[in-house]
């Protein structure tokens, strides 16, 4: 989603314009996580058109390493909203979040390398996604300009913001993951 994620560039291809004749189809989303609408995607490509591999590229500086999730939830109850009550797709009011996960669901990180390694691990053991589907995944380095793998080397890590904690969020995002 964020603008600063060049994909071409870090990933050396040319992905898909409104034109057509990408080397790629490109998905973003907020923190780059697997998601509904992440899955039904890489669904459709991989087993009807012909996609063989998936790429998940996320990068450091992210915004979802920039709030606690609880506190955006309390900022939408504020304003007279009911999060336990929210139709997430206008077009299919069925798909519903259960009482007391809408902070979850917002989707915000503590660490973008584990967010990573958790969501190349979901796409590869959802039962929608082909098994001979490569699957991997990527930091993008904002601060250098470099592509690199998921790391919980701290030396690897030190050059870059990686966590939430620069961004001074108290407290752990709810689990989105189980």
């Amino acid at each position: 989603m964020d603008e600063r994620l060049p994909v071409d560039e870090a990933l050396g291809i040319h992905v898909d314009t409104p034109a057509g004749h990408g080397d790629a189809h490109c998905f973003r989303n907020a923190g780059g996580i697997v998601t509904d609408d992440a899955i039904r995607s890489a669904m459709l490509t991989c087993n009807f058109f012909g996609t063989k591999e998936i790429v998940i590229v996320q990068h450091t500086q992210c915004g979802m390493l920039s709030a606690n999730a609880q506190d955006l939830e309390k900022h939408f109850r504020d304003k007279g909203i009911d999060s336990d009550n929210i139709a997430l797709d206008p077009t299919l009011p069925e798909l519903k979040l259960e009482k007391g996960a809408f902070a979850k669901w917002i989707g915000m990180m503590d660490d973008v390398d584990v967010t990573c390694m958790k969501t190349i691990e979901a796409f590869r053991n959802h039962p929608l996604i082909p098994k001979d589907t490569v699957i991997s995944g990527w930091i993008w380095e904002v601060e250098t300009r470099r592509l690199r793998a998921p790391t919980l080397d701290p030396e690897k890590r030190a050059r870059t913001d990686v966590t939430s904690v620069p961004f001074g969020v108290n407290g752990k995002q709810p689990a989105r993951w189980s």
